[in-house]
């Protein structure tokens, strides 16, 4: 198939390479763009917890770094697992999951914690990590260390679109697919935009392009980039 993927460039890159490896053909057009925000990480912490690989980059130019990356950390699944190892982060515990197995795995194994965990997040985030742990008698503090900006709507998707050379669109996030239908209105291709397969990690972001009048949406059925390549098996078989 020729596939579309919309996420921020690094992993965009990776997602292209798994898809490529199965025999797709991928265009790369990044609609947002992850830049690091300034945050005070100093304190006593019990560790890390975080649900992006694009986290841990968000701490590279940080004065706090030095003594976090000594903190055991845990990873929501295995790509932001090896995106804190690449950090500096040396001990790494994967969920290997959701948000849900997340939760699970913190409440199984720090509920003794010392001190409070350190959450470094995104400025977009699908959930409320922090008041999760609460439930389960875990203090834990949120600190916004990334935030995904709006990048231009890119002239290689747009003649993609044009040319009726895509097969569907994978979107990650709810910024990105309505940065998608923004860029395409403005581009004059709203039609194709919409016309082709929209596939999508969980249902809000699918409702953009639901009320834009998108008519062909399929959702993953776990919000994690293996469920949501899955949703391509039909079409393959």
């Amino acid at each position: 198939m020729r596939l579309v993927v919309t996420r921020p460039q690094a992993d965009s890159e990776r997602t292209a390479a798994t898809l490529r490896a199965r025999g797709h053909a991928v265009l790369v057009a990044p609609l947002l763009r992850v830049e690091p925000v300034a945050a005070d990480l100093s304190g006593i912490w019990g560790a890390v917890i975080i649900t992006s690989a694009n986290a841990p980059g968000g701490i590279v130019g940080n004065s706090a770094r030095a003594a976090l990356v000594k903190l055991p950390l845990i990873a929501v699944g295995q790509r932001s697992a090896d995106a804190a190892r690449q950090a500096g982060f040396t001990d790494v515990t994967s969920a290997g999951g959701d948000v849900r197995d997340l939760v699970q795995l913190i409440a199984e194994r720090h509920t003794d914690a010392a001190a409070p965990l350190l959450y470094l997040a995104g400025e977009d985030r699908a959930a409320d990590l922090v008041a999760e742990l609460v439930v389960h008698g875990i203090a834990a503090e949120m600190a916004v260390v990334y935030l995904a900006v709006t990048a231009p709507f890119p002239p290689a998707l747009t003649a993609a679109l044009k040319a009726g050379e895509v097969d569907a669109v994978l979107h990650f996030s709810r910024r990105s697919a309505e940065n998608y239908i923004a860029g395409a209105r403005q581009a004059g291709i709203i039609e194709q935009a919409l016309a082709v397969r929209h596939l999508c990690l969980a249902r809000p972001i699918a409702e953009p392009l639901s009320g834009a009048g998108a008519g062909s949406i399929a959702v993953a059925k776990r919000p994690d980039e293996a469920a949501l390549i899955g949703l391509l098996e039909p079409a393959e078989g």
